[in-house]
């Protein structure tokens, strides 16, 4: 599987308790935050297009297919 680019920041705000038991959490699944973040984001994109979706898929692609452009 092709690695994707980790260059795009995304900066979030989240209460302050929630990220704390979210940081446990991960950390007691031997994960970072960023990494299930990451994974919640493709699910999200997947479930929205109905199909996987592969790194280097461009926008435009992506979103034709769903014909959202």
């Amino acid at each position: 599987m092709k690695l994707e680019n980790r260059t795009a920041r995304l900066t979030i705000l989240i209460d302050p308790r929630k990220k704390e038991v979210f940081d446990r959490l991960c950390a007691g699944d031997d994960q970072t935050p960023s990494q299930v973040v990451r994974r919640l984001i493709r699910e999200y994109i997947e479930h929205r297009l109905g199909r996987p979706w592969k790194p280097g898929d461009g926008i435009r692609e992506t979103l034709r297919t769903k014909g959202g452009t």
